[in-house]
């Protein structure tokens, strides 16, 4: 009866022993190298080494291993080819049947703060990735085993059928080709990173994401979804966040859990911003979050129900009794006080989200576009008022230029067209990706009603013509912000002019498609 032989070299060693076991159950003969050798010795396991089989020791600390004709040989002949077979026999080949191997911990390793470059090269895997590929390869003859959690059923089919299926092995064989790929994706990335003066995009676009879960379903319910975590992603990125209670995120929860917690990061005083449908429908700062959260809801007590909520402070237990008195799809916040969690989870549904506040932002973006992928990079320098100029004979006071800076914060993330009615460090208004700007600001001053008067309007970009200042002045606003560069800017002044109006210009402007 021909031996058979499975070669066993992982990094990640979950399920290990048993699968194993399992394996010599199954009538293999296991073969392994250092660690794993080890941990099947530690565990009684019948093991024979790497070198054993080639005739040859490991070398060069390790590098050189199982990269040797005995292996490979025995992984890539195929078993229907009568030339392969004289070749094995005549050079001392034994068949490998199958091949289980997951990788050094490249991403564990660079996800250090202090690493170096040489301790990222020395977790550079070499033998693996090519015993992987080579097994996939010749997946009619090998099956191949990247991931621990295949173990179970590989055992159980072996066990049941006393083979694996082609059919079995061809999902193992694509799988591990995913596993390289993102492997490889990983190291092109961390290393392009390193390269002085280095475009700031590669010529090749490599994006190593990992499914975090599949979604009940899209934007709608007749779409398939599911969503993707970078390798490493910050604790501070939504993808990053922990869910401490509630239901699944939904793809739309997502979607605008992440408009809100990046809204939230615009303001270093304490900040509520609520999101319905990826745009902000209520923002506000205050001096706690309590007062925040009110004044947020305040802004638009209808468009609030049913959605997002975020904070940038701890949540107490008075804030969460407000927010339990209405529906809220989702809350995010740095932390949650125990009275606060104890209060939220009495509602089953609802998700409640932690992430600490990031110490640095997401750098880019990018879009997917048929055919093809839209990268930028994130526009994430921080609001201020300087370089900013008074062009109207009113200049704005010191109140009206703290709204200003506000209304620039909010206008940033919402839908262009966009123009937001602010007063006092709240949002009072949001006019949202309309198709002209007049039509944004009507939406805005009819949502603000009566407190549009005295308020501060502001604007993602210029005014093509001064009919948005028109409106503004029949509601009552007294001060706006725009980012000006239109041929009829001077127009939009002397409308300001006319009406009493102060406006500064930034000359930077904030679409969001």
């Amino acid at each position: 009866m021909k031996t058979k032989l499975a070669l066993l070299s992982v990094s990640d060693k979950t399920g290990l022993v048993d699968f194993a076991k399992g394996l010599v159950e199954a009538g293999y003969t296991i073969i392994s190298t250092g660690g794993t050798k080890k941990a099947l010795d530690d565990a009684g396991v019948p093991v024979k080494s790497v070198s054993e089989i080639t005739g040859f020791p490991e070398i060069l600390d390790g590098r050189v291993k199982t990269l040797h004709p005995k292996i490979h040989g025995g992984i890539l002949a195929r078993r229907d080819e009568e030339s392969h077979l004289q070749q094995m026999e005549e050079h001392g080949i034994g068949s490998i049947d199958l091949v289980a191997v997951n990788l050094y911990p490249f991403a564990q390793t660079v996800a250090k703060p202090d690493v170096t470059l040489a301790q990222a090269i020395e977790n550079i895997d070499i033998g693996g990735p090519t015993m992987v590929r080579s097994a996939a390869k010749n997946f009619r003859d090998v099956a191949v085993v990247v991931n621990p959690a295949r173990y179970s059923s590989v055992i159980e089919e072996m066990k049941k059928d006393g083979a694996l299926s082609e059919a079995t092995k061809f999902a193992l064989a694509v799988e591990a080709f995913s596993h390289t790929a993102e492997y490889d994706a990983m190291i092109s990335s961390w290393l392009y990173k390193k390269i002085d003066g280095a475009p700031l995009f590669a010529e090749t676009m490599v994006l190593p994401y990992q499914k975090v879960q599949d979604l009940r379903y899209g934007e709608n319910p007749q779409q398939k979804a599911a969503f993707y975590r970078e390798p490493n992603a910050a604790p501070g990125s939504v993808a990053g966040a922990k869910q401490l209670h509630g239901k699944e995120l939904s793809f739309n929860n997502i979607n605008d859990l992440n408009a809100a917690w990046e809204l939230v990061q615009e303001f270093s005083e304490p900040a509520a911003v609520a999101v319905k449908h990826a745009n902000p429908c209520g923002v506000a700062v205050a001096a706690n979050i309590f007062t925040a959260y009110e004044r947020a809801f305040d802004a638009d007590p209808v468009s609030i129900f049913g959605g997002i909520v975020a904070v940038n402070r701890t949540l107490d237990g008075k804030t969460a009794e407000k927010m339990s008195e209405i529906f809220l799809e989702v809350i995010i916040a740095p932390e949650y006080d125990e009275e606060a969690l104890a209060i939220l989870m009495n509602k089953k549904d609802i998700r409640l989200l932690q992430a600490p506040l990031p110490d640095e932002k997401v750098l880019f973006d990018a879009k997917k576009v048929s055919g093809g992928l839209l990268v930028q990079e994130l526009d994430t320098e921080a609001v201020h008022s300087s370089g900013w100029g008074a062009v109207t004979n009113t200049k704005p006071e010191l109140k009206q230029i703290a709204d200003m800076i506000f209304g620039m914060k909010v206008v940033k993330h919402v839908k262009s067209n966009a123009i937001v009615l602010v007063k006092d460090g709240q949002t009072i208004g949001v006019g949202a990706g309309q198709m002209n700007r007049v039509g944004a600001a009507r939406i805005a001053i009819e949502q603000a009603g009566d407190k549009a008067k005295g308020s501060v309007l502001a604007s993602d970009a210029f005014f093509p013509f001064p009919d948005t200042v028109d409106e503004a002045a029949k509601a009552g606003v007294k001060a706006i912000v725009q980012p000006g560069g239109s041929m009829k800017d001077q127009e939009s002044t002397e409308a300001c002019n006319k009406y009493g109006i102060a406006m500064m210009m930034t000359g930077r402007r904030y679409f969001k498609h």
